[in-house]
């Protein structure tokens, strides 16, 4: 599906993200720092041109190290220059940092008890750089963002989510409804369900841009809170929404699974309602609970201020995402159509 744009008022702004690797930098804000004693490394990389798994896979090659013992939090797209943090075990900081793999540079190291686990960072700091863009258009530029801030960005799943070639939400309906059958592979499995989650995601989300009601609280809602993290079912609409105005708190959508929290009511209906126009049910979910547990989204995350900077015609964005959230999903909001990008996480 076409996703709605939350500033389709604003016409759609010529420009290219990505010329170069250098073009999309992302930093990784970590959830904690490494203690400096375990049994594990934590290494601050920054890679070019490589996904993680492979930069991992090369460090693991070089120090001789086993690369299923290794961990990171996020993946981060190969097209960028990337640093993350990722954990190895059976070495040592001294050897990580003196490792050697063409696209790699371990910058920092350091022991820390546990393994890297995938969630396990605060947010991302990316810096972009949109080529080409019209000296005429730079305020319509600071218009989309300047709703953005005020708004929030819709949380969709970026297009990178589902496959190389788009399809893997459909992959993964087909065996999900019983049509056919699920793929061998535990990973492709995984893969195809996710994309199908945020596919359903992606409509819920859409549907309240459509009704510019990103923001607003209905009575059932299951409603997360931004600092803490909790959720709970919105009982009382005109209490909860002076909260989600100040960023208190913010609606979620599905993230179909067997452990999912339901909202209420007509809330309830809607999603369900989400799952029939796909000829499902709550019960094929709980068929792959291993799968596919299923949690809860916010559908729209905050930016708080963006810095941008302008040289000729070229545009710097400076900005923070949470974990998970993408940041092709701001910049379809200039272009108004999808850029080749990642996501924070």
């Amino acid at each position: 599906m076409t996703l709605p744009y939350l500033t389709a008022d604003i016409a759609p702004i010529d420009g290219e993200l990505r010329v170069t690797p250098e073009d999309f930098e992302v930093e990784e804000i970590p959830a904690y720092a490494p203690s400096g004693h375990g049994e594990h490394v934590f290494a601050l990389i920054e890679k070019r041109m490589m996904t993680t798994p492979d930069a991992v896979r090369g460090l693991c090659e070089v120090l001789g190290t086993d690369p299923r013992a290794a961990g990171w939090a996020g993946l981060k797209d190969r097209n960028a220059v990337s640093r993350q943090w990722i954990s190895l075990a059976g070495t040592t900081p001294e050897a990580a940092k003196q490792a050697e793999v063409e696209g790699v540079r371990v910058l920092e190291a350091a022991f820390h008890p546990q393994k890297l686990r995938t969630g396990h960072l605060r947010a991302n700091r990316f810096v972009l750089q949109l080529r080409g863009v019209e000296a005429a258009r730079i305020d319509d530029v600071r218009r989309v963002l300047a709703e953005i801030e005020s708004r929030g960005l819709p949380n969709y799943y970026g297009a990178q989510r589902f496959g190389r070639e788009g399809d893997n939400a459909e992959r993964g309906l087909r065996w999900v409804r019983g049509d056919a059958r699920a793929p061998r592979p535990g990973f492709q499995r995984k893969l195809q369900m996710s994309a199908l989650q945020s596919e359903l995601f992606n409509r819920c989300v859409a549907a309240r841009v459509k009704t510019s009601t990103l923001a607003k609280v209905f009575a059932g809602d299951v409603l997360k809170k931004h600092e803490s993290g909790g959720v709970f079912v919105s009982e009382d609409p005109e209490a909860d929404q002076p909260r989600a105005d100040a960023w208190e708190i913010s609606p979620t959508g599905p993230i179909f699974g067997a452990k999912m929290r339901w909202p209420t009511g007509k809330a309830r209906e809607r999603e369900e309602a989400l799952l029939a126009e796909a000829e499902l049910t709550p019960a094929h979910f709980a068929k792959w609970k291993r799968v596919a547990p299923g949690t809860r989204r916010f559908v729209r995350v905050p930016l708080g201020q963006i810095g941008l900077s302008v040289n000729d015609q070229t545009v710097t964005l400076d900005f923070t995402l949470p974990a998970g959230s993408y940041a092709t999903v701001l910049v379809r909001e200039i272009f108004k159509r999808d850029a080749s990008a990642a996501k924070s996480g």
